[in-house]
């Protein structure tokens, strides 16, 4: 799965991603500063999947209408990066074939998945 991390997440989650094989396009690597809807437009062009800690981007899916092939909304703050590094695999590992098409929020201690319209 083709991932494409927003500005906001953590360059060791980053690091730890790609460790793991992921294929991480990280916006604050290549193009810092990034409008919103820029990010859309490149998560769509490179058929990815975007990571973020924007919250904004639920408006943008489900009142716009906006959205790549689906959004990871990372609600960790406060978590240690390995804890966060674990939780973000999990997510990928065991329910990656349900997060294209959707918008999800994972948490502390769930995922939660919304389809896209």
């Amino acid at each position: 799965m083709k991932l494409l991390a927003d500005e906001g997440v953590d360059a060791p989650l980053v690091r730890r991603l790609r460790q793991e094989g992921f294929s991480v396009l990280y916006v604050a690597e290549t193009l810092p500063g990034m409008k919103d809807l820029e990010v859309i437009a490149l998560a769509q062009e490179e058929g990815a999947l975007l990571l973020t800690t924007d919250k904004d981007f639920g408006e943008l899916a489900f009142r716009r209408g906006l959205a790549p092939l689906g959004v990871l909304l990372l609600r960790l703050e406060g978590l240690p990066q390995e804890e966060k590094a674990a939780r973000v695999l999990w997510a990928l590992r065991e329910h990656g074939r349900v997060l294209p098409g959707a918008f999800s929020v994972l948490d502390r201690e769930r995922l939660r998945v919304r389809r896209l319209p």
